[in-house]
């Protein structure tokens, strides 16, 4: 059937009769198709896809690091400059789509800088970079970065480690408001070992170091349970037959308590990444296993207390795999896993995946970079502002350049012109007949909202108080169960 507009019988305004494509529930937001019927508004699983590489360094750049700061919407990626005598520099990017553009980078380091591990500060609103400073007996430094516009500018170096310290990894407690630093303690027999840090204006300041591994432990990964508000550290006990391990920390004051130590590899673990999937209230890591052809695996983690217990480790790719970097989409609820693929030129690869339960399914890997990009030191981040996933590497395939390249897990069917109003009167089957309120109606089926809040038409088909890209207005309510249709 054609699209008919009928006046309402209690008032000036309208309805829309259409024939619905696909179901549509009632008091759902729906679009327009262009041979004239409705639909629901939905994320649509088009498959990955990722934009074109983007330059934000043309130098050989290692060590990328990167975070999102959410106050502002930007990337921030830190990096060793290796084309101006390997000194720390960082760099800001805004996302528009599947493409990024990036500011003038900014030194924060005069000496050789390696391991940098960022992290993005919610509640001062600062990114914090730690990092070995060679410039400085390697000491392990940190210092806070103020994104304004397009560029960063930073306070202070400040020392946390005044000895050799590698394999730095760093995430935020956003429960007590702390930055936790863990790193192989070079100087106190390679124990692994973390601080906390607070951050205060433009410096940051630390507490005591607390050895959470009395064995050499490398290739240290971490990230933050905010549904226990935990911080979980992954490394490689090379005290214990090198095997993949993880710990549990609790952050009290400007202090961190350690529960047991948890082997998730009983023979050994390379590359170790976490991340947390907020969807499930899981901690997935991935890694390469030396003894599965340096296979790319990845394993699935609860928190309970201080401890954590795992689900038994996925192939992610039976090839060699290295330098490994692991992001949680909230938009799609899905963690994109990002590696080396030695087994098809080192080309640079991604992959989502998707938890259930206590393991993880992965669709088919991507390749990003059709190019060596060996020694790349992947690091990659969620922009929530444009839900995309942004990947940083060295790019050994165009002079080592640092490159970054944006990810996104879904589409949708949103755009920013074929909003047309909210379905009623029932769930409709494909094909059936379908009532649209259409603007200046006013759709009843609603709950939960705030009256005189305008409202959004989110990607997923629901709507909210914050604009989602495309920003698509849907109405104002004028109760908790009524908002007037506007477009």
């Amino acid at each position: 059937m054609t699209l008919s507009y009928i006046p309402s019988d209690t008032n000036d305004e309208g309805i829309l009769k259409a024939t619905a494509s696909g179901v549509l529930p009632s008091g759902q937001p729906v679009v327009v198709n262009a041979d004239g019927t409705v639909s629901a508004i939905s994320a649509t699983a088009g498959g990955p896809s990722f934009g074109s590489p983007t330059v934000f360094q043309a130098a050989e750049s290692i060590y990328q690091s990167s975070a999102f700061d959410s106050n502002l919407n930007k990337v921030v990626i830190s990096y060793r400059n290796s084309g101006i005598s390997d000194k720390g520099y960082a760099v800001v990017g805004t996302v528009s789509g599947s493409s990024i553009s990036f500011g003038t980078p900014v030194q924060f380091n005069n000496g050789s800088t390696n391991y940098t591990s960022m992290t993005f500060d919610s509640n001062s609103n600062k990114i914090v970079i730690a990092y070995q400073d060679g410039g400085n007996s390697s000491y392990g430094t940190a210092i806070v970065g103020t994104v304004s516009g397009t560029s960063i500018s930073f306070g202070s170096e400040v020392v946390f480690n005044s000895g050799n310290s590698d394999y730095i990894t760093s995430t935020f407690d956003s429960s007590n408001n702390k930055v936790v630093i863990a790193y192989r303690d070079q100087g106190n027999s390679a124990q692994g070992t973390a601080i906390v840090g607070t951050v205060s204006g433009t410096g940051i300041s630390f507490g005591s170091e607390v050895v959470y591994n009395t064995g050499q432990s490398p290739f240290n990964g971490s990230t933050f349970d905010s549904n226990s508000n935990k911080v979980v550290i992954v490394y490689r006990d090379d005290g214990n037959s090198s095997r993949g391990t993880a710990i549990v920390g609790t952050v009290s004051g400007t202090n961190i308590s350690f529960g047991s130590e948890v082997v998730f590899d009983q023979l050994r673990s390379d590359g170790n990444v976490a991340t947390f999937d907020s969807n499930s209230n899981k901690v997935v890591v991935a890694y390469q296993d030396p003894n599965n052809t340096d296979a790319a695996q990845a394993i699935v983690g609860t928190v309970s207390g201080t401890s954590i217990s795992f689900g038994t480790a996925v192939v992610i790719d039976t090839s060699a795999s290295n330098f490994f970097a692991a992001t949680f989409d909230s938009n799609s609820n899905k963690v994109l896993v990002s590696y080396i693929d030695a087994g098809n030129s080192n080309y640079g690869t991604s992959v989502f995946g998707t938890v259930s339960g206590t393991s993880i399914s992965f669709g088919t890997p991507l390749v990003f970079n059709s190019a060596s990009t060996v020694n790349g030191y992947l690091n990659s981040t969620f922009d929530s502002n444009s839900n995309a996933i942004v990947v940083s590497f060295r790019n050994s395939g165009n002079s080592s350049y640092g490159t970054s390249v944006v990810f996104q897990a879904s589409s949708t069917n949103l755009t920013a012109e074929n909003y047309i109003g909210i379905s009623t009167g029932g769930t409709y089957a494909s094909g059936s007949n379908a009532t649209v309120k259409i603007i200046g109606n006013t759709s009843n089926e609603q709950t939960s909202l705030t009256a005189g809040q305008a409202y959004y038409v989110q990607t997923d088909g629901t709507i909210g108080t914050t604009a989602a890209d495309p920003s698509v207005f849907a109405g104002t309510a004028i109760s908790a169960t009524k908002l007037i249709v506007k477009t």
